[in-house]
């Protein structure tokens, strides 16, 4: 039988239209044939690992994995209800699954996660060389993708302020996350893939579509993080041109999240230009 984890609801909070990703201004993704502005995929998955961390606790935050997809636009204001459960247990460890509901769109989102019984398998830092950001980031394109090399390398320190305005941002009122030796919370992780495209590349509308999280022990409030990525796929789909970005992030020395981030970066044109 299932074991129900504990059902969260939260009001969806959009990113400022003023961002560069127009995709969360409501003029913007009407023209793309979307209701209105898309809540970010990070923000939708930070709703998500609420029920994984209550559940699960720090066993979750620290060796877990996530596949998250995003299915439907989730829009600013409206009520998500998270719920899930475990769904087996055995000699390796259990799974769980997540789904993020809401009255208009039904289910919009859904977290296959895990916790292993032991230890997750290391990543061999050598393969993720740390590279300077762009100066000067040029337009996104297959050809620039398509270029050799590693990714620059974001750099974030996530101290007590950062903790508190991000907490504010995905409205996580749990205890884990806070004080000096709080969590940093996993939400974080997709934030810092997000700037691993947006920091090295000009983009004008996309979408976050999907990521998987391996966790590697988790990192506390205080610590630098530090975002090694290469581009490991480029596809299209339906007119719509994907990329996959792989990406270690490290505190100090340590490996502390390793995550495939997939993203529609070009759309076919907007309708009504």
């Amino acid at each position: 039988m299932p074991e129900e984890l504990p059902e969260y609801r939260v009001k969806a909070r959009n990113a400022p239209a003023t961002g560069e990703n127009k995709m969360h201004d409501d003029a913007v993704a009407r023209q793309y044939g979307f209701p209105g502005a898309l809540v970010p995929g990070v923000i939708l998955y930070a709703y998500l690992t609420h029920p994984l961390v209550a559940g699960l606790g720090e066993a979750w935050l620290t060796r877990g994995t996530a596949h998250v997809r995003f299915l439907k636009p989730v829009l600013d204001g409206e009520e998500v209800t998270v719920a899930g459960a475990i769904t087996a247990r055995d000699a390796h460890g259990l799974t769980a699954t997540v789904r993020a509901i809401t009255v208009r769109a039904g289910e919009c989102a859904v977290a296959e996660a895990t916790v292993p019984a032991g230890l997750p398998a290391p990543v061999n830092l050598s393969l993720y060389p740390v590279a300077p950001v762009p100066a000067e980031r040029p337009p996104v394109s297959r050809e620039v993708l398509e270029r050799p090399g590693p990714l620059g390398t974001p750099e974030a320190v996530y101290d007590e302020p950062r903790a508190a305005a991000w907490l504010e941002r995905i409205s996580d009122p749990q205890a884990i996350y806070r004080n000096r030796q709080g969590w940093i919370h996993p939400a974080f992780f997709l934030d810092q893939a997000n700037r691993s495209l947006d920091r090295n590349v000009r983009l004008d509308a996309w979408i976050h579509a999907a990521s998987r999280v391996r966790h590697l022990g988790g990192a506390r409030v205080g610590e630098r993080l530090v975002t090694r990525g290469r581009v490991r796929s480029l596809y299209e789909r339906k007119a719509r041109q994907y990329v996959e970005v792989d990406v270690v992030i490290t505190a100090g020395a340590r490996a502390v999240a390793h995550v495939l981030h997939t993203a529609i970066y070009h759309l076919p044109p907007p309708a009504n230009p």
